[in-house]
């Protein structure tokens, strides 16, 4: 198999997922939104955390 099926293969399957592909509602944009929004929170939260208690044992 060349480069050039690879490319023909590549272009055919990107066609189907364009076609099957939809604007997302609103209610999905704002899930989504509120779903990373909490992630970036809790990660967040967890480098506080950690910075509380490597100053409190080590008091950098």
């Amino acid at each position: 198999m060349g480069y050039i099926d690879k490319f023909k293969r590549f272009i055919t399957n990107s066609k189907r997922v364009l076609r099957l592909s939809r604007k997302p509602t609103f209610l999905e944009v704002r899930l989504i939104t509120r779903v990373c929004l909490l992630g970036v929170a809790l990660i967040g939260l967890v480098g506080f955390v950690i910075k509380i208690i490597f100053t409190a044992i080590f008091g950098l």
